[in-house]
Parts: C-alpha cells; structure tokens; sequence
C-alpha cells in the first residue's frame, strides 16, 4: 500500500485538509473547552417538586415502598449542590439521586432550567420495638448550595398502632360520638392521635397501661385562624375516664419516640375539657411534652389523683373559673406556671407537689377575673368567686415568689378565698405591705423553702423524690382518705410527709 504523504499532495488538498482540521478543534473547543458557568450566590435557591416526601402505606408486615422528587434549577447557569445527605446518623431510608446510590453524595450539577430525580426508598418493621421503629419515622434530606441550606422532609409510618382517627385528619377536627356509650380503648397495641379529636356523646376510657401518642402541628379554621394541632377535646357531653394503676398507668405523650425528644415540650396541644362538662376522672396518668397539659374550661369539673403532667412549653394544668380535685399529683418542668387558675371557681389540692425549676414564672398563679378584651389594657373585666385549698402540698421552684395571688375585688373576701394546711411554701415578695402581708395567717403549720435545707432529691434533674434529710418528712398532717403517696407507698398514718411522695428508707 503506498504511503499518502503532503509531498504527494496538491496545494487544494492541502488546504482542505488544513481547514478540516480547523473545523475538528473549533467544534471540539466548542463542546469541551467551553468554560461553565455556575451560579454562586447563595439566594440562588433550588426549587423541589415536594417539601414532604411521605410514605403512606400502613406497615402492618415487614415491606419497603419506594418514592421520588424532582430539583429543579430555575436559574440561566449552572448550579453546583455541594452536599446532598440525610440527617439522621441511623436512617431507615436509602436514597438514589439520577443513579448515584448513597445517603450522602457531593458535587451534584444540574444545568441550567434543568432538574434532577431524587428517589427514596424506605423498609420498615412494624412489629419491631419502638427504638427500631417508631410510629412517626421523621427524618429530613438536606441540600446544601454556595452556603445554603434547604431540605425536604422525610415521613414514614413504622409501628403497627391503631391511627385516631386516621393519618389524613392532620391539621383537622374529627368528631367522636358514641350515643352516650363508653369507647373503651383496650387493644394491647398503642393510640397514635392525629389532629384534634373532639368527643361528645361519648365516654372515652383508657384502660391501665394505654400507650397514647399524640401527633403535634398546626391546623387552619376556614377563617384562616391557626391553632395547635394534637388535641383531645371533650364538649359539654364527652368525658375522659383515665383508669391507670400504680403498676401499669396510662401514658400520654408526643409520638417522637427518639432519646432526643424524651424531654421535649410543646410536642402536642393539649387536653381540653370544655365548659359544663362534668365527671371527668384521671388516675395513674402521665402527661407530658406538651403545649399545655389539661385546660378544665367553665364549671367543667375533674378528679385527677396519683398523676404527673411534666414538660408542658406553658402551663401543666389550666382552671378557668372550674372544679378540679387533685391528690398526689406532680406537677413539674413547666414553661409556664405548674398550676394556672383564672376567673374563680374552686380547688382542693391534697399531698400535691408543685416545682417549677428553670423558669422565671410561677409554680401557681390564681386569680379570680380575666379580660374579654387584650389583657394589657383590660378595660373589661370580669370577676367570679374563688375558693382555694392546698393541703400537705409543696409549692416551690427556683424563684425568689413561686405562688402569684390576684384579687379583683378585695373590698369583698367571699371574692377570694384560700388556705395553705400545713404546706411548704417558697415566698418572698408576696408577703410585702402591698401584696398580701397577711399571707401566713391563712396558712397553716406552713414551712418555708429556703434553700438553707434539702427538700429533693435533685430538683435541677428533675428527680422530686424527698431528700434523705428533706424538710417535708414528717410534716404532714394525716388525712384519713388518702392513705398511699402517688407510687402507692403506704404513707405513714401518724406523721405522713408532705408533698406527692412519701420517703421511704
């Protein structure tokens, strides 16, 4: 075969071949040395077909299901995602960006007016403890570009539970009724809440041990109102009957089981107990991580004994112008007041401890009016009678006052009516001329908390057992019918201890 070389060529075909060549490296340059430009700045945000990724399928045996969103890049350049990971060190989910499998991928490019697929899959047991598979599996995917941040959120169901009333009533009201019967909430697996679940004509019973988690958010009235999501409200012919024991209570709390969220609050709404509705009883029950504990509305009435509402972002129980009756009772780690009664109405608390550490508001407030119009001004108040009673109780925190009186009326006492029994109190400022100097009068064998003696275990820790040396021991004065302390220890006949435990050695 004879070599072609130039020297065989002419002079035309040189040049064509000259200006094929040409034509070979500009459309080369054109394609690959062309430089990418990418958008820098950090208000240059993606754009996500989504903003929940949710996984509806009920997991009642061992199954995965898969789903998937679209990033979109609206931007006239390039944009450069530094980092696309799951948050969660231990995730159940497993993610596939356009092909590329793992829960953290870097350097993801989406050209311009361009986007890429995000796909999750998820695998759940439900039957497996709560640790390995809670109810409400929450996690978030984050994207980081030029410096921001953005994610979409991640929502699974794990357990195997009964959904009141279903999954799809979050941000809604659901009524329950039963013609004046009784919805007994017996099966062994636990009640996860979503929404708020309005009870009339009905009375709801827990039995000892019920596990009920409540799912927290926002909903929106029609109006456009917004208001807590994650509420139990009971009108005017609902009643909540809560029969735990000692051994087995009931459990009411928020549905984020994760050791980070164990001590959370504002995790849910609140209980509610509407006005004039009667013959509301709690026993052995554990409320907490909540907004508010339990709101007893207007001569609404409750019985609540052998109960703690912890961790609340406001107050732990809320009387407006009610009846409440409580005995070895806990009431702690309140953003708000421990105890709130407003407008009157009338109170008996018996062996209950009150400790509100951490927060400058009160560990009980009571006052017997309200505004009907902004508080601040108060140019309508209205006032009703109260009556309150604290016996062999403790009312104490890390303020200087943790007992606030409010008297509307003082020119008329029947308005305002209390006593202290043999209570261990902390006040100061209370007890100037100004406020009420004549507090100790109306309290009885009363011990004041200084700090100088122990009182707790470990008050800052949250652990409100009596000290081995603590000032309440022995202090109470006997009260026939309450015979138990709230983890039903016997209680020492002739020279009980104060407060909602009784020590024992």
């Amino acid at each position: 075969m004879e070599m072609i070389t130039f020297a065989h060529m002419s002079k035309c075909s040189v040049t064509r071949l000259a200006l094929f060549a040409l034509a070979i490296v500009w459309a080369y340059c054109t394609t690959s040395c062309t430089k990418i430009e990418f958008v820098e700045d950090s208000s240059a945000a993606l754009e996500f077909s989504h903003d929940t990724l949710s996984f509806d399928t009920v997991f009642t045996t061992v199954g995965s299901a898969t789903r998937s969103f679209r990033v979109h890049n609206r931007n006239d350049k390039f944009i450069r995602i530094s980092k696309i990971s799951v948050v969660q060190d231990r995730t159940f989910f497993r993610m596939n960006v356009d092909g590329l499998v793992g829960n953290t991928l870097t350097d993801i490019e989406i050209p311009p007016n361009d986007s890429i697929w995000v796909f999750f899959e998820v695998t759940v047991d439900p039957d497996e403890p709560f640790s390995m598979s809670p109810f409400v599996i929450n996690e978030q995917v984050t994207f980081e570009t030029n410096g921001n941040q953005q994610s979409v959120v991640l929502e699974a169901w794990g357990q195997n539970a009964n959904y009141i009333p279903n999954r799809s009533a979050v941000g809604e009201q659901r009524l329950i009724t039963c013609d004046l019967n009784e919805w007994v909430w017996d099966d062994p697996r636990p009640y996860v809440i979503y929404g708020v679940l309005v009870i009339d004509s009905c009375t709801l019973t827990m039995p000892p041990g019920t596990q009920v988690y409540v799912h927290g958010g926002f909903g929106r009235l029609p109006d456009g109102t917004r208001y807590s999501d994650g509420i139990l409200f009971f009108l005017r012919n609902g009643k909540l009957n809560i029969a735990g024991t000692a051994e087995d209570p009931v459990v009411i709390q928020g549905d984020r089981l994760e050791s980070t969220f164990a001590e959370t609050s504002g995790q849910w709404g609140r209980i509610h107990l509407d006005d004039l509705s009667r013959g509301h009883e709690i026993e052995h029950a554990v409320i907490k991580n909540s907004i508010l504990g339990i709101y007893v509305d207007s001569l609404a009435d409750l019985n609540i004994r052998n109960s703690i509402i912890q961790n609340t972002s406001s107050s732990g129980l809320i009387g407006y112008r009610a009846n409440i009756e409580a005995e070895n009772c806990l009431f702690h780690s309140s953003g708000g007041n421990n105890v709130t009664i407003t407008l009157g109405g009338s109170y008996n608390f018996k062996y209950c401890t009150l400790a509100n550490y951490g927060t400058p508001t009160e560990a009980l407030r009571a006052s017997n009016f309200t505004c009907l119009d902004d508080p601040l001004e108060c140019n309508q108040p209205v006032a009703a009678r109260l009556s309150l009673n604290f016996v062999n109780s403790i009312i104490t925190g890390s303020s200087r006052d943790e007992i606030s009186l409010i008297d509307a009326v003082p020119d008329d006492p029947d308005f305002f009516s209390y006593r202290f029994d043999h209570c261990i109190v902390r006040v100061d400022e209370l007890l100037d001329a100004n406020a009420w100097p004549d507090f100790f009068d109306n309290c009885t064998d009363c011990l004041e908390d200084m700090r100088d003696d122990p009182l707790f275990v470990d008050a800052n820790g949250g652990e409100f057992h009596l000290d081995t040396l603590s000032l309440a021991e022995q202090m109470a004065t006997p009260l026939q019918s309450i015979r138990q302390d709230l983890e039903a220890r016997d209680r020492d006949l002739a020279n009980p201890d104060i407060g909602c435990y009784e020590y024992v050695n």
